[in-house]
């Protein structure tokens, strides 16, 4: 029997049986679907291993009709979002968005990478959520393909008339004169402007490493969102706990 070992976080968590569980981990090379035995028993070993959001080294062996942890050694369990419901909220909200982006046997070394980022933003700073996931969606879709047209107006291919506009439309930004024939299109500040521009080009350690104006981040959030749920033919929603 092969012992595999995988670094990886939970990103969700289902009963089975009496005291098992089955979980879903992503790892640096896709999703892995993999069983627990007994990590619902009070004294297992697996029961902090196999919780939401738990990041670690994972040994797993091939089971009879799936995988099996064996073991893990628990890396960060995230406590912080553990108990605000807030900050839980808005990790569950962008675990949903990942786990819809990715797949079995797929190389997700950069998608797991920002989501860990994320999640110790949202985990150890009090910096404002809203921007932390817009942030986080901008940057989710360049990683995928969807990378917006920063460096020139994407009509009239001009670049040095001055951006003003992001078009849906055309993935992108657009001058004034453009912007202002498609109806699509959002008017920006030169605050979101250069947010935009900064997470696109940003390397993963600084990505976060800038804060915005109640009204930038307004803008940003809705130019994120609706991109988003375009690119992936989605509406996502912040869904709000029940207490």
């Amino acid at each position: 029997m092969g012992i595999l070992k995988l670094k990886g976080i939970v990103i969700s968590e289902h009963n089975m049986g009496d005291f098992d569980k089955m979980v879903t981990i992503l790892t640096p090379n896709g999703k892995i679907g993999c069983a627990a035995k007994g990590a619902r028993r009070p004294k297992s070993a697996l029961m902090a291993a196999t919780q939401f959001l738990c990041f670690g080294d994972f040994l797993i062996y091939q089971g009879v009709s799936s995988y099996n942890i064996n073991s893990c050694e628990i890396n960060e369990l995230f406590y912080n979002l553990r108990i605000d419901i807030d900050k839980l909220q808005y990790a569950s909200h962008i675990t949903k968005i990942v786990n819809d982006v990715t797949d079995e046997n797929q190389n997700t070394y950069r998608i797991l990478q920002l989501f860990l980022n994320t999640l110790y933003v949202l985990s150890e700073t009090d910096k404002n959520m809203d921007l932390v996931i817009s942030i986080f969606k901008l940057k989710l879709l360049c990683l995928l393909g969807f990378t917006p047209i920063i460096d020139k107006c994407t009509n009239c291919k001009k670049q040095d008339e001055k951006l003003k506009y992001f078009s849906f439309r055309d993935n992108g930004l657009k001058c004034e004169a453009c912007g202002r024939q498609d109806k699509g299109a959002i008017e920006i500040s030169e605050a979101t402007l250069n947010a935009i521009k900064y997470i696109v080009l940003s390397p993963p350690k600084k990505l976060f490493s800038f804060n915005l104006s109640e009204k930038a981040i307004k803008e940003l959030e809705i130019i994120s969102k609706i991109y988003l749920n375009e690119k992936l033919d989605k509406e996502y929603k912040l869904e709000k706990f029940k207490i």
